[in-house]
């Protein structure tokens, strides 16, 4: 089996392996994983799928849509199963229910309202907010998600985060988005951005942005608030379709599964270290709040 994706998202990934062993197999007893990373470089995503391919897999686990679109030019035959945002709105398959080819795997959203919805949340927030960044690699900027950030009425400026995706990069676009006066930030759901967390989070305390983030962990490390699913049972859900599959499973008979539920959570702490005051209709409605 080859992996692709964050190796610094370590609880996921132990998670991702219990799962596993639980399941039968076991690394280095009866299963060999080959471990991938596209170190930030998109544009060599293309290389990174045929290398990967190459190398004859019985299976692939890769995290990034835009990274399962490179695999599947690549390969029709290899099983590929990924965690992506909507597969049906970038193209990879036109049912949830019954995959088209050799990928299937976990949707992290509920299409791309969820974005408006997020930005919606942002404004929430931080009501006086006219200037909102969005903070995502290009290929999400200028594809389905990017799009869906214009549906509501504030200015979005885009935080374009261009390759090589490393430390200096984050720093070049948040000045950027100091220079074009952002109110407040969303951070997209990219696997980047999952990767490199703390240099997020440094960013934005430093610039004292208010930020809204797709995933809990940001919120626990300090974070304002966040719309979020739960990206370890993603990794466990993954696990069990690569089970399935490794026992001889064809990929169409195993349906994408589609994240349903997201909490709000905020962190008062955060709030009240930025000198706002989260509006008490947000907070009632709020799955959880850190104080």
């Amino acid at each position: 089996m080859s992996a692709s994706g964050s190796h610094e998202a370590s609880q996921y990934w132990r998670a991702f392996f219990v799962e596993l062993e639980r399941l039968g197999f076991s690394e280095g007893t009866n299963l060999v994983v080959e471990r991938y990373s596209g170190e930030g470089r998109t544009d060599h995503y293309g290389e990174l799928a045929k290398l990967v391919v190459r190398s004859r897999p019985d299976l692939v686990f890769v995290i990034s849509g835009r990274m399962i679109d490179h695999l599947r030019s690549a390969t029709e035959t290899i099983p590929i199963v990924g965690i992506t945002g909507d597969p049906m709105a970038i193209g990879l398959t036109p049912s949830l229910a019954r995959p088209l080819g050799n990928v299937t795997g976990i949707v992290a959203d509920a299409g791309v309202e969820i974005w408006g919805k997020r930005l919606a949340l942002t404004k929430e927030l931080v009501p006086s907010a006219a200037r909102i960044g969005f903070l995502a690699p290009r290929a999400i900027m200028e594809g389905s998600q990017g799009r869906a950030t214009l549906q509501i009425g504030v200015v979005l400026i885009e935080g374009t985060l261009d390759s090589p995706i490393n430390p200096l990069e984050y720093a070049r676009v948040f000045a950027v988005l100091t220079q074009e006066c952002a109110d407040a930030l969303v951070v997209s759901d990219a696997v980047e951005n999952l990767t490199h967390q703390q240099s997020i989070l440094e960013l934005v305390a430093r610039s004292k942005l208010p930020a809204l983030y797709p995933y809990r962990d940001f919120v626990e490390r300090g974070g304002l608030g966040a719309y979020a699913v739960d990206i370890r049972d993603f990794f466990i859900r993954a696990a069990g379709q690569i089970a399935q599959i490794l026992k001889g499973a064809k990929v169409d008979e195993i349906p994408f599964y589609q994240a349903t539920t997201f909490r709000l959570i905020i962190n008062l702490i955060t709030a009240k270290a930025l000198g706002l005051t989260v509006p008490p209709s947000l907070l009632a409605r709020a799955d959880e709040v850190i104080e």
